[in-house]
């Protein structure tokens, strides 16, 4: 896993994500010295010719410390008005600091439709990598004003992986209060032990990692379900804390800081990038045990005779969850018919699909290029 360290010292494009518990001085407002640090490390690394995209935290956290909340409230009216008001001063925070180095920042808001949707997602595409092409810093964050429940990131660690894919960054930095992934939750157990380097799809991370604070909706947890996240596309993750000296700077130079969290596997294609990045399934399908082995040995299409049921409401073209019959994850992948159609034709063999829907459409219900294992 070493050269999980090298690649960190010759890769060309970071995203980088700072927590809001850093950015708010655990919720005293926005650490304006500290931001002026970070915006320093990542000018030098603009000059060393590391394209970065930054994804920030604290609007919300922001915004209760203007309005006087002491507590992060439930409702989701109140969390938009924090968001709006502390995105205010998160903005100029970083559009004042960048300026001192002559660079220019953009700010990005997204949600989880702008993925969800092919185009949205290729739009945004396009947009960050042409700022990228200008030397400009997009500043990314979840559009909480806006967002509901249904449709959210649900944290900005998820966020941050989501574009690391999308702009296919070589690295993923995740900047939070702690020194990076223990054995155990340090705060409680004295015995913890910092991880130093792992893979990224272990699964024995997941039990070691704790919850959020009160700040924010992330926690070591959702770091690593974000490197997981961000090594579909072959990048490396770092957890790191964001309060040592030059963190930035140590991580590019490969000193061993923080946790490093290498992919198994190099990057997917762009396709199965996208498709492997929904978090939300607009349907599911249940596979019978023969079409469940020929997905996983065979590589093959998924077939309307291999499946059992069907649920949900999409339409041609949408995400849906490919299961087997205990409910296990198979595969993500598009569909090619919506609910209605493939509901009438599911269970039968390729051939029939004219003469029970009156037209042709393709034989496979999902097609392996559009198919993504779990």
């Amino acid at each position: 896993m070493a050269n999980g360290r090298e690649k960190l010292a010759s890769s060309q494009r970071w995203v980088v994500k700072i927590g809001s518990a850093l950015l708010t001085n655990d919720g005293q407002g926005l650490d304006l010295d500290a931001i002026g640090r970070w915006v320093d490390q990542i000018a030098a690394l603009k000059q060393a010719g590391i394209e970065v995209v930054l994804v920030s935290s604290g609007s919300v956290a922001e915004g209760m410390t203007r309005l006087g909340w002491r507590e992060r409230p439930h409702e989701i009216y109140k969390l938009q008005a924090a968001a709006a008001v502390g995105q205010m001063g998160l903005v100029q925070a970083y559009e004042t600091n960048f300026k001192r180095h002559n660079t220019h920042t953009a700010q990005i808001l997204l949600t989880h439709e702008d993925h969800a949707n092919r185009k949205r997602y290729l739009n945004a595409q396009a947009t960050l990598r042409t700022l990228l092409s200008l030397g400009v810093v997009p500043v990314v964050n979840e559009n909480d004003t806006v967002v509901t429940k249904e449709i959210r990131f649900g944290d900005n660690d998820t966020l941050g992986a989501l574009v690391a894919n999308l702009v296919e960054a070589d690295a993923l930095i995740l900047l939070t209060d702690q020194k990076g992934l223990y054995t155990a939750d340090p705060r409680y157990n004295p015995a913890a032990e910092l991880i130093s380097e792992a893979r990224a799809e272990d699964a024995a991370l997941e039990s070691m990692a704790g919850g959020g604070g009160k700040l924010g909706q992330g926690g070591m947890a959702t770091k690593v379900r974000a490197a997981k996240l961000a090594a579909r596309s072959g990048a490396v993750t770092v957890i790191a804390s964001g309060r040592e000296p030059d963190v930035l700077l140590r991580i590019r130079a490969a000193e061993s800081v923080g946790t490093l969290l290498v992919p198994e596997k190099g990057p997917v294609a762009a396709r199965k990038q996208w498709i492997a990045g929904h978090l939300q399934a607009r349907g599911t399908l249940v596979l019978d045990e023969g079409a469940v082995r020929a997905l996983r040995e065979r590589g093959t299409s998924l077939l309307p005779a291999g499946v059992r049921s069907v649920s949900g409401d999409f339409s041609r073209g949408e995400m849906v969850m490919l299961v087997d019959e205990f409910g296990r994850i198979i595969a993500r992948g598009l569909a090619n018919y919506g609910y209605e159609d493939a509901q009438r034709i599911i269970g039968k063999p390729s051939r029939e699909i004219e003469s029970v829907l009156g037209f042709m459409g393709e034989a496979e219900l999902v097609h392996r290029d559009n198919l993504v294992l779990a």
